[in-house]
């Protein structure tokens, strides 16, 4: 059985768009996995003192038979693979940042894997490009729409640029 799954991408360091680009197909080629869409990009700000300059951000649904932990073992396989330090230190500007945001309706409270994202819910570069594919969308902790929590972050919500990775 595949579990709809959606995972947050950024980077702010090299090319952006081809940084964000490989990552999608690399997401796309992950075994038992089919990358079904890709949000709207958003340009963001770096955040909580990281490095750098602006972040590209868009957000990746897919349909996975992987687990939780599996998946998120092959999104730091992704991450290492275009150029990121398997030893990265935070706040440090970064080529490739793949977040597994939401899991189906998986809540999971593990020292190295929370789902859904603890911090998904304070980033409108999050939460707007999950409002492009989903607005409908339910956090599964909160059970509130997507576009809801963008709402509460920007009452003039959603703000996306009309650009699209794929």
């Amino acid at each position: 059985m595949k579990n709809q799954s959606f995972i947050g991408l950024g980077s702010n360091l090299g090319n952006r768009q081809a940084n964000c680009r490989a990552a999608l197909d690399r997401l796309g080629c992950l075994a038992g996995t089919v990358l079904q869409r890709v949000s709207t990009v958003v340009e963001s700000e770096p955040q909580e003192g990281v490095e750098g300059g602006p972040f590209l951000n868009a957000v990746a649904e897919i349909a996975t038979s992987l687990s939780p932990r599996q998946l998120l073992g092959q999104l730091r396989v992704i991450e290492v693979a275009l150029g990121r330090a398997p030893d990265h230190l935070p706040g440090t500007a970064r080529t490739m940042d793949l977040d597994l945001l939401l899991y189906g309706d998986a809540v999971i409270r593990e020292a190295d894997l929370t789902i859904p994202h603890p911090r998904m819910t304070e980033r409108w570069f999050v939460l707007a490009p999950l409002v492009t594919l989903d607005p409908e969308l339910r956090h599964p902790v909160l059970q509130v729409t997507m576009v809801s929590l963008l709402q509460r972050l920007d009452p003039e919500a959603p703000r996306v640029s009309p650009g699209r990775m794929r």
